[in-house]
């Protein structure tokens, strides 16, 4: 009878030794393998050994590149190195923004965490923040950690003093602008990382920057720099920049334009003075403003270039440019006549006005007493195109290429979608939309004998060439009329201005928002000096101003006459009239809505 054989090699190995035979004898352990196999597991074995060796023969004997860079990245750091970011100055060289070398503090949070809670709360209070915004900043996992940028030198010396491990400090500038809010809005300022954020230092951001450089070091493991290798790139310092701007007359500006702000009681302000003869921007100037010193507190207001981002229906300044149209195509003289009683005039379904029934005017009279009726009779002969022509051509409607970032081109509908009613009322400036700046540029044809000049915000070496818009003899009969306007028989008697002959056109104008006209103004007035050879523009507007009138020649007028006053004797401009006597009637003439 046959045995049954055991089911397990342990019970199998038993019965082996119990009986003397051999364990590997054991059938179970009988297995055999292919040849082949075995050689190739020892092929793959012996590749392996032989790769590895080839590899640490390449990289330790042959080719070390790989190794000694593995290991520089452990010790050897690239260090930045800033450039000096360029001046600004005004026109004769007065410093407007200028660098000052500050530091960066730095920490390696788990190093200073070590240090002492006395030193600690010393720390917070150098840098102006509390012990909890303090741990707050060290509370991190990483290697390193800014704990406040742009640190004046002598903080930085106290900090340094406390000798607290893992604090160090990076060399970097902070820019300081010595004119302050005089001078925001053309200067600008820049971020924490020195780059240009508004005005002049954005626009000019390329050629203030500069390029950053970069050296080489060791350093420890705490940070410290222990051997300095050499440099990689040198810094190359960024180009001053030289400003049409004029700091005296800029000052001059925005003090006068500050008083009839906070006379008036309005919301805001802007001015802005150029030089006729080069098109140079001799003051800019908006309300409210802000210093760039200190921006820790700023508003959407105080942020706005008024004179380039805000537009405002122009109302009466404007009627100079229809008039000047019709004069320059002989389709009227300054001694045509149009009779504007009763005052009132109805176009189609809607009727316009002025403000006093002035009967029987002369061209020149219109311009004198601001008539909507008169202008408009002059616009209604001419075709909407040649209007619209005129207006663009003199820039509204046109972005201005000015090198200034924010500027607007305002809105000049296309001339096929006019009706008689809107090219009457875009006559007198209702319907179409200006920046101060455009306004004030485009009055550069009644000032330059007809041609207009670009307009720069950087001191020029040669004046510019002009485009002719209306013929030299158009200019001259429009000077003449604008000077009418200053008369006391005129609109605007209180831009007078003692010893000069001035001419010039008030504007005022309802507000429009959400596409209604409100019961708020817009304050403005355009003018120039001295009217026998102009050489400077003025143009002025009051936002919203609530007491002692709305109108321009009551609020905007005032200022022009007391700017340009210091303005031609700042630039030492020789009187052209023997009139010093101002006369103001009681109740002058206001120009009509």
């Amino acid at each position: 009878m046959m045995r049954r054989q055991p089911r397990n090699s342990a019970a199998g190995a038993r019965i082996a030794a119990s009986k003397g035979v051999p364990f590997s004898t054991s059938p179970v352990l009988a297995l055999k393998l292919s040849v082949w196999r075995s050689r190739i597991v020892l092929f793959v074995l012996f590749a392996a050994f032989v790769a590895l060796a080839g590899r640490a023969l390449w990289l330790q004997g042959i080719s070390t590149e790989f190794l000694q860079k593995q290991g520089e990245s452990r010790y050897a750091r690239t260090l930045e190195l800033p450039a000096t970011r360029g001046k600004i100055t005004d026109r004769n060289g007065q410093v407007l923004a200028s660098s000052m070398p500050v530091k960066a503090i730095w920490a390696i949070p788990d190093d200073v965490q070590e240090a002492p809670k006395a030193k600690l709360h010393e720390l917070a209070q150098l840098l102006d923040m509390s012990d909890a915004d303090l741990h707050h900043k060290l509370d991190s996992d990483r290697n390193f950690v800014y704990l406040k940028r742009q640190v004046e030198k002598e903080t930085s010396d106290r900090i340094a003093a406390l000798n607290i491990a893992g604090i160090e400090t990076r060399k970097e500038y902070k820019r300081f602008y010595p004119e302050g809010d005089v001078m925001a809005h053309v200067v600008g300022f820049t971020n924490v990382e020195d780059a240009g954020q508004d005005g002049m230092e954005l626009s000019s951001q390329k050629n203030l920057a500069g390029t950053v450089g970069s050296r080489r070091v060791i350093k420890d493991r705490l940070g410290r720099i222990v051997e300095d290798i050499g440099a990689i790139r040198e810094p190359h310092d960024g180009h001053d920049l030289t400003l049409s701007i004029d700091s005296k007359i800029q000052y001059i500006a925005y003090t006068q334009l500050k008083e009839a702000v906070e006379k008036s009681k309005a919301k805001a302000g802007g001015i802005v003075v150029l030089d006729v003869q080069t098109g140079e921007v001799l003051a800019l100037v908006n309300l409210p403003t802000y210093n760039p010193n200190n921006r820790q507190i700023l508003t959407g207001a105080q942020l706005r270039n008024r004179v380039l981002t805000d537009t405002f229906e122009p109302g009466s300044t404007l009627k100079p440019f229809t008039v000047a149209l019709a004069l320059d195509t002989n389709r009227v003289k300054p001694t045509s006549t149009f009779q504007t009683s009763p005052g009132k005039m109805t176009i189609g379904t809607a009727t316009i006005g002025d403000s006093h029934a002035h009967g029987l005017l002369t061209v020149e009279q219109i311009i004198q007493k601001s008539s909507n009726i008169g202008t408009a009779k002059i616009a209604l002969q001419m075709p909407a195109q040649e209007m619209w022509e005129m207006f663009t051509t003199v820039g509204f409607g046109q972005q201005p290429k000015i090198g200034f970032p924010g500027a607007v081109a305002g809105r000049v509908r296309s001339f096929k979608t006019w009706r008689p009613i809107e090219q009457a009322t875009m006559s007198y400036g209702h319907g179409i939309s200006v920046s101060l700046i455009q306004l004030a540029r485009a009055y550069t044809i009644f000032a330059r004998n007809g041609d207009l000049i670009p307009l720069s915000f950087s001191k020029v070496s040669q004046p510019p060439v002009g485009q002719r818009v209306i013929s030299e003899k158009t200019a001259l009969e429009m000077r003449a009329m604008l000077e009418t306007v200053v008369s006391p028989e005129g609109t605007a008697p209180k831009a007078q201005v003692p010893g000069y002959r001035v001419g010039g056109k008030t504007g005022t104008a309802l507000k429009v928002v959400a596409g209604r006209y409100v019961n708020k103004y817009v304050a403005s007035f355009v003018g120039f000096a001295p009217a026998s050879n102009p050489r400077i523009i003025i143009a002025v507007m009051v936002d919203e101003p609530t007491a002692y009138g709305h109108f321009g020649g009551d609020v905007a007028a005032p200022v022009f006459a007391s700017v340009t006053a210091n303005v031609l004797r700042a630039m030492n401009v020789a009187p052209d009239s023997t009139v010093t006597n101002i006369v103001i009637p009681d109740n002058p003439l206001q120009e009509s809505l």
